[in-house]
């Protein structure tokens, strides 16, 4: 068995027309954050801690913000490559949990849908939950969001 960690932090973008991306879901009254992908941040702290299990590298390594081919690109397109390099490591996830850090908006209401969403891509229960900063630093002044995620491998 293989465990892995995963953090990842975007600050919130000024462009009002940029979309909300957390956990696979939209969430239609948050402000988007700032990234070369749509910055799901919990997704990509999923991303590396599957990554980093499967002594794999990290998010960057293989999605690098220098490639155009990854412009926008849905975090659901880097979760689908992420989980194929892990399986082609020879692992396959049997566990995940993600903790997303945002002041706002609040998000009680996606989570079982984002839990939903990710379990199925795969194919393992992934709790969902979300706490505050408690009005501290920079995710407290809503400058951004940040997500950790931990995740437990079995070989195949």
């Amino acid at each position: 068995m293989r465990i892995g960690h995963g953090i990842d932090v975007h600050r919130t973008s000024h462009d009002v027309t940029r979309e909300l991306w957390l956990g696979l879901v939209c969430i239609p009254d948050g402000r988007g954050l700032v990234g070369h992908s749509d910055a799901d941040v919990a997704t990509h702290a999923l991303c590396d801690a599957l990554l980093g299990a499967a002594n794999l590298g990290d998010l960057g390594r293989h999605f690098p913000d220098t490639d155009p081919e990854f412009a926008e690109a849905p975090s659901r397109r880097l979760l689908e490559a992420t989980l194929a390099l892990v399986r082609d490591a020879g692992y396959r996830v049997t566990s995940a949990d993600i903790t997303i850090i945002a002041e706002r908006p609040k998000l009680a209401y996606f989570m079982p849908t984002m839990s939903e969403e990710l379990s199925a891509l795969l194919a393992t229960p992934v709790s969902v939950k979300a706490t505050t900063a408690e009005g501290l630093g920079a995710l407290g002044r809503v400058e951004g969001i940040a997500a950790t995620a931990v995740v437990l491998l079995e070989e195949i």
